[in-house]
């Protein structure tokens, strides 16, 4: 065994209180609200909400299997929204599931249609994207309630 000749309160210093720091606790607070309110910002580059979409499935309702979906959107003025391609992802309501994708392809002006596979029944949601020309997005969540098991 070693032997230490150094008194025991070298190795372990009594915890002394340390005064409170109102300055930190201020620095805290003013970082905090900062970010909530950077947070809680309206998305500026995201105006999609003057994009109306409209959606068919064919069969409709739909039912567990392929489906044709057809998705159309129009702008404020009822004029058609072209895009190119439109992505979907489909998912259930519940956890557990894999999403489904798919891209539909714009088969007349601001008319887009493609297949989707329904894996089971229940609810779903599809999630549409698109970019437009500027580069800004479009993102619409769709709600798919009561897919039928065949």
């Amino acid at each position: 065994e070693a032997d230490c000749h150094l008194p025991r309160r070298m190795y372990f210093p009594a915890a002394r209180p340390r005064a409170f720091q109102w300055r930190q606790v201020i620095v805290c607070l003013l970082l905090c609200s900062a970010l909530g309110v950077i947070g809680c910002r309206p998305k500026s580059a995201s105006k999609d909400a003057d994009i109306g979409l409209s959606i068919h499935f064919d069969p409709d309702p739909p039912v567990v299997g392929p489906a044709v979906v057809t998705i159309s959107l129009a702008d404020a003025t009822g004029g058609p929204v072209r895009l190119g391609i439109l992505e979907v992802e489909a998912n259930m309501n519940h956890a557990g599931m894999r999403p489904v994708f798919a891209h539909l392809k714009e088969t007349a002006p601001g008319r887009y249609a493609g297949q989707i596979e329904f894996t089971m029944g229940g609810d779903w949601f599809l999630l549409v994207s698109g970019k437009f020309p500027g580069g800004r997005h479009l993102d619409k969540k769709v709600d798919v309630p009561g897919v039928r098991s065949r």
